[in-house]
């Protein structure tokens, strides 16, 4: 059985395609394939644990009483937990073990979904949920550390980096679908429960098919730690909250501001100190840094398809949970047909030409979004834009995420992949705040569309800003049969 190489390994500043091919697979090929299988699995579920509640929000509310302003933590409290702690997460990994720390989470978020599930009071239910974020932070960069060095070969490691980035975009589409599925046909409790199952048979399979990487000896940056952790907890926190208190007030600027004092702490350490949390070299690649601000933007601009999107075929369309969930599955679709054919494509066109292409259909997408009219239909004005902006997703992700990570010593992917997803966190709690203050403007109580278009252009602003930084400063095609473009 012979394996197609013609995936693209990403270098300096071109991407260098393979001359020769191997004829034959590595001898633990298949133990690997199962290994990055039941780690993808994982990835599917903690992704899936951003969203899958969100369409059951008002059955939560109904049940327990939230009342209107602190419903949001049920959201919330996750988003702060597992974007505040995935550098720290990312680092243990590093430090002492990724496949060890992967079941230290997965075990704390399998329990965390339990008890939530059970919760009878608000503050259960979002004690809970901050629980599931930290296992999140902490299984989450150990996740995407594990594919890369558990892959045989180059060929591999794009394909598993491909299904990464199919799983990690269109896992949140689909946990609108199961969570109006379960909701509708039991109770909400169930989009939480649905976890254990899940989590109990990752843990069983782990380390049977799974290799732990060697432990770093090294003493632990605990300045580092603690001024990380803390800097990324008070921006997310300060971004969560601009919907409700502005951008101007008091808690905003607050939170920015400490923020911003200890990621200037940690930066002055990390240059100190002789095993740091943030590798400095890291974020000296420029292509890196390019990489990681596509991602950011990619991300931010997608919330609208969340934020947005499920207002409009629920409030407007009179969808149910069930059916917005199905409503979001072109999304889903799109993103996962063009995963499988994104390596091949990388190797043909570069990882530039697909970041381009990807974010100007995002750009489009969005665009024909804001057109949507209070006598639209989900047919007309919906389905188009909404699988447009699945296969353009699903040209962007994977490239980026191969650039983010290429020239990464083993010793530091975790480390790598805590920086790319905090990114990815951080990108989507700006992109929240920014695209529901841009709503806030223009809205009219009682009414979705006042806002929506200004709202949805913003979006179009993001991708537009990442199809330029794409343009300027991604790589190249370079290879044996390819001329540079």
């Amino acid at each position: 059985m012979s394996v197609d190489t013609s995936s693209p390994t990403v270098t300096g500043s071109t991407t260098e395609l393979p001359t020769e091919l191997p004829t034959d697979l590595p001898p633990d090929a298949t133990r690997a394939a199962t290994g990055i299988a039941i780690v993808l699995v994982a990835q599917l579920m903690l992704v899936l644990d951003a969203t899958v509640v969100n369409v059951a929000l008002p059955r939560i509310d109904a049940d327990l009483g939230f009342g209107p302003a602190s419903l949001s933590w049920v959201l919330n409290a996750y988003t702060l937990a597992f974007g505040g702690l995935l550098l720290l997460g990312g680092r243990l990994g590093d430090v002492r073990g990724r496949l060890r720390l992967f079941e230290v989470g997965l075990t704390l978020f399998t329990v965390a979904s339990l008890l939530g599930g059970l919760a009878q009071t608000p503050g259960q239910l979002v004690a809970a949920r901050a629980a599931q974020g930290v296992g999140a932070a902490l299984a989450a960069p150990s996740v995407l550390a594990l594919l890369t060095t558990s892959a045989p070969d180059e060929a591999a490691r794009n394909r598993a980096l491909a299904l990464f980035a199919a799983v990690s975009s269109g896992g949140a589409s689909l946990g609108l679908l199961l969570g109006g599925l379960v909701t509708d046909i039991g109770s909400w409790r169930w989009t939480l429960f649905i976890n254990v199952p899940i989590g109990l048979v990752v843990l069983a399979l782990a380390r049977r098919f799974v290799t732990e990487t060697p432990r770093r000896p090294g003493r632990f940056d605990i300045v580092g730690a603690v001024t990380a952790t803390l800097g990324a907890v008070s921006l997310v926190w300060a971004l969560i909250g601009t919907p409700d208190h502005g951008w101007t007030s008091a808690r905003t600027l607050g939170g920015f501001a400490i923020g911003a004092l200890l990621l200037v702490v940690l930066a002055l350490t990390e240059r100190r100190v002789a095993h740091p949390m943030i590798q400095p070299h890291l974020l000296r690649n420029r292509r890196r840094v390019a990489a990681l601000s596509v991602m950011a933007l990619m991300v931010g601009g997608q919330l609208s398809m969340f934020f947005l999107v499920v207002q409009y075929i629920q409030g407007v369309l009179g969808f149910g949970p069930l059916a917005s969930g199905f409503a979001f599955l072109p999304l889903s679709l799109g993103i996962f047909a063009v995963s499988r054919f994104t390596p091949r494509l990388m190797a043909r066109f570069g990882a530039r030409a697909l970041v381009m292409t990807g974010t100007f259909g995002l750009t489009t997408s969005f665009v024909l979004l804001s057109q949507v009219a209070a006598d639209s239909s989900y047919a007309g004005a919906v389905l188009l834009p909404m699988l447009l902006n699945g296969l353009s997703a699903g040209l962007v992700f994977m490239p980026v995420t191969a650039i983010a990570l290429a020239d990464v010593e083993p010793e530091h992917a975790g480390a790598a992949s805590g920086l790319l997803q905090t990114t990815q966190q951080l990108g989507s709690a700006v992109g929240v705040a920014v695209i529901v203050s841009v709503y806030a403007a223009g809205a009219v109580p009682g009414e979705f569309l006042p806002g929506a278009r200004e709202a949805f252009l913003t979006s179009a602003s993001f991708a537009a800003l990442a199809f330029v930084i794409a343009a300027g400063v991604l790589p190249r095609l370079r290879g044996a049969r390819a001329r540079e473009v």
